[in-house]
């Protein structure tokens, strides 16, 4: 558990605003050592690589059980924080919640992303309910005795085109940021979210540190970092860029 608890204590450190660490997200054991060998400080799943490289759709069809073996496998792999994408951790109510993180860091993960999105639906928990959530998580963790970091994610961005992002949105998340900071999260997660000028008023709003992910069209990482930007994650663009490679290669090898 001391390990544990130092690796946590490492990437919580990592989260810098203006020097933001790189999560370049991985799935599996095989490609967590190649992101290592690249140079990462930190290892991090996304939800729907994994899913997908084991035949499952993301939002939570992959078994948490599978889940949770493919986490250990990765932990036990590298000598480097592993923070695991964990969904809506597979429960609705707030001792589930709990239970269920206090499972995931047997796994010697130590961290989480952790989403106000009500899995298998378009509509998100509302703020209260979800600062309920995190609260829970939070306690999972402490009776765990691990500090994991948790970054709550809000999906507000990803549900709507990027040129219809506005002020009144963001003023949804800042609230979201607000509630959730004080219910125990460590960083805040807002996917989607592109726009420069809402970026830095986001990160200028909160003293959680931010994760913006690198999708097709966020600002490069010289500029988020002049945002003020923490995080910098991928999601499941790694995996699509490999997978299109494989098909590629498969494709002039079998035709």
């Amino acid at each position: 558990m001391t390990d544990q608890i130092t690796r946590a204590e490492t990437f919580a450190a990592l989260h810098k605003k203006g020097d933001p660490v790189i999560l370049f997200n991985i799935w599996d054991a095989g490609s967590a050592g190649a992101v290592r060998d690249a140079g990462a400080k930190a290892i991090a799943t996304g939800s729907a690589p994994v899913a997908m490289a084991q035949g499952f759709g993301d939002g939570e069809n992959i078994p948490m059980e599978a889940a949770l073996d493919n986490a250990r496998r990765i932990v036990a792999a590298v000598d480097l924080p592993v923070t695991l994408d964990f969904e809506g951790a597979y429960a609705s109510d707030v001792l589930g919640v709990a239970a269920n993180v206090e499972r995931a860091l047997e796994t010697g993960v130590i961290g989480f992303n952790f989403e106000d999105q009500i899995v298998g639906t378009k509509d998100l928990y509302d703020v209260e309910t979800q600062e309920a959530r995190v609260r829970a998580m939070r306690e999972g963790c402490d009776a765990a005795g691990i500090p994991a970091f948790i970054n709550a994610r809000t999906d507000i961005f990803l549900k709507a085109k990027p040129d219809t992002h506005s002020d009144d949105m963001l003023d949804d998340a800042i609230a979201r940021a607000k509630a959730y900071a004080e219910a125990g999260a460590s960083g805040f997660f807002a996917p989607g979210l592109k726009d420069e000028a809402l970026i830095a008023r986001l990160c200028d709003s909160t003293e959680l540190p931010v994760n913006i992910i690198a999708l097709p069209g966020t600002p490069d990482t010289a500029t988020l970092a002049s945002l003020g930007v923490a995080r910098i994650s991928y999601g499941p663009v790694p995996y699509k860029q490999m997978l299109g490679w494989l098909q590629e290669q498969a494709a002039n090898a079998l035709n």
